[in-house]
């Protein structure tokens, strides 16, 4: 059964990572509001950032929902740091009688801090892929948008850990 599978998770917390590797497994779309703004904007939108994701999130909502009533399974890989998107994004899809199933990508200290490392080196030395950099100011900004959520409002906690050997 088709379905829209959402994962929710800190910056940085591997969820890109997480939604190719379930993407196969659960012959799925994903749909990344990053991956869009760099296509579109090259992640040069300023002030005007989240106005436009928010403009992505609903139209990618819409499209989510189209995509699954066809058969196809969505995953959105957007993070949904707040509760209130979480619930909004349920509320949203109990309107259209789809099935949204939640995953939550919960990272420990030791592999968020190398994520965020790796990601600037990436950053600063590539022009590949879609990411920019996380300086302390936009991380103190992200950082009180995150909220946790809890293990009733989660359908699958994934538990990312950094292996002894990296």
């Amino acid at each position: 059964m088709a379905k829209i599978i959402a994962i929710c998770g800190k910056i940085c917390s591997g969820k890109t990572y997480y939604a190719n590797q379930i993407k196969e497994k659960n012959n799925a779309i994903i749909l990344s509001c990053d991956e869009l703004t760099k296509d579109l904007f090259d992640n040069d939108l300023g002030e005007k950032h989240d106005e436009m994701a928010f403009r992505i999130w609903n139209y990618f909502k819409r499209k989510a929902v189209e995509l699954v009533n066809i058969g196809c399974t969505v995953i959105l890989d957007w993070g949904f740091w707040s509760s209130d998107d979480r619930r909004s994004l349920t509320e949203f899809c109990h309107s259209k009688n789809v099935h949204c199933e939640w995953h939550y990508i919960d990272v420990d200290e030791q592999t968020w801090q190398k994520n965020i490392k790796d990601r600037n080196s990436m950053v600063l030395n590539s022009n590949e892929g879609f990411d920019y950099y996380l300086d302390e100011g936009l991380m103190k900004k992200l950082l009180s948008m995150w909220e946790a959520p809890s293990k009733d409002e989660i359908d699958v906690w994934y538990t990312l850990e950094r292996k002894e050997n990296n």
